[in-house]
């Protein structure tokens, strides 16, 4: 195309370079946030295996964040029947704009990114079922398409397909400069939103992960995180089960004779240790929240985008995007739950009846009574100070 400075006569060249431009801006916007601008600068950070990208949004003072919980698109294991037939592309529709228009996206990833493999020896006893959760490689463009900054890969089903399923997995979230954590080999990240370098780390109780039943460990890890970060975001994969597991007990769990860990002591010395934000997923259903010492932890966001093999039967089928705003500090300074709702095959929508925020008030109400947080009927949060 030629350079409109040396046009000289130029009104209907003009018009279609401009309807060019337009029609190329359109194109383009759906790639990243808007408002953002990615690079891919590599960083050490820590004696382990891992590097992270930096990311980088415009200035200010004030972190928004979106967090949400599972996240399950589809998997082709043991057949393709347990696949969406539009191939997962409208899987966060009705909500993508909340996913969207925040600094930093954040969602567990309850699977693997892997077109074919073998499922993991150990997990003979499952293989008849669809339990094991093998998404396609091209769902990884569905994360980065709705917003995706930060996934968590620590969990019981990071490891479905061995050591194919893990490496395909990082590939794919590295070719698309989403950061990740939560393996042994990949314990942190690092990213740049703002003028705040972020920090992130991820636990589970499971096998190659960080583990989370190692509360000094996990204290080092945040801790030297914390030295390299201004703002620390820890997310874990914790507690028991369903519906009988709704409570945060304070006790260690246990869920079919697994140590699922105590979540309770876990978030708060991960706050003694430098976190600023602590994310919990795990037992399939929503659990409620605190603040402790001025820092948000969210004990379960439950199952946010889960396509079979996973129950969504009553509130197994709630779950909240929780918006949150933490300052320069690491603060909480304010949030929001949008209420979530997920149907066979309906998949998930907004929850116009609001039914995930007065649950997260009740337990809230029942688990942590001496709750510094307030959580109005629509779902905005403040802190009372």
């Amino acid at each position: 195309m030629q350079d409109p400075s040396v046009i000289t006569g130029g009104f209907f060249f003009a018009m279609r370079h401009n309807l060019y431009l337009l029609l190329l801006i359109v194109l383009l916007a759906p790639a990243c946030k808007p408002g953002s601008t990615k690079s891919s600068t590599q960083q050490n950070t820590s004696q382990q295996d891992k590097s992270a990208e930096q990311t980088v949004i415009p200035s200010g003072d004030i972190i928004n964040i979106a967090a949400v919980g599972d996240i399950m698109l589809g998997t082709s294991y043991p057949d393709k029947t347990t696949l969406p037939r539009d191939s997962a592309i409208n899987s966060f529709r009705p909500i993508i704009e909340h996913l969207r228009n925040a600094d930093i996206t954040f969602g567990n990833l309850e699977g693997v990114l892997l077109d074919t493999g073998a499922a993991a020896d150990f997990k003979l006893h499952q293989r008849s079922k669809s339990y094991l959760f093998r998404m396609p490689e091209a769902y990884g463009g569905i994360l980065k398409n709705a917003g995706f900054d930060l996934i968590s890969i620590g969990n019981n089903h990071t490891n479905d397909f061995g050591l194919a399923g893990r490496k395909s997995t990082m590939r794919i979230l590295d070719s698309l400069q989403i950061q990740y954590a939560g393996l042994r080999s990949k314990p942190t990240a690092l990213l740049k939103v703002k003028d705040i370098t972020v920090g992130f780390c991820a636990f589970s109780p499971n096998s190659q992960t960080v583990s989370l039943l190692d509360l000094p460990n996990a204290a080092r890890i945040i801790s030297e995180l914390k030295q390299q970060a201004d703002v620390v975001i820890v997310s874990f994969h914790g507690g028991g089960e369903g519906t009988e597991y709704e409570h945060v007990t304070r006790d260690t769990e246990t869920y079919k004779g697994e140590n699922r860990g105590n979540v309770y002591a876990f978030a708060h010395n991960a706050i003694d240790a430098g976190a600023d934000v602590v994310l919990g997923h795990g037992p399939h259903l929503t659990r409620g929240m605190e603040l402790y010492n001025d820092r948000l932890i969210a004990y379960s966001l439950g199952n946010f985008c889960t396509y079979k093999g996973v129950n969504t039967t009553g509130f197994c089928g709630l779950a909240p995007l929780l918006k949150i705003a933490i300052n320069k500090k690491g603060e909480f300074t304010g949030g929001q739950i949008i209420a979530t709702r997920q149907t066979y095959p309906q998949g998930l929508r907004v929850d116009t009846a609001n039914r995930v925020i007065k649950r997260i008030k009740a337990l809230i109400a029942t688990d942590f009574p001496e709750s510094t947080l307030n959580i109005a009927d629509d779902g905005r949060i403040t802190p009372m100070r």
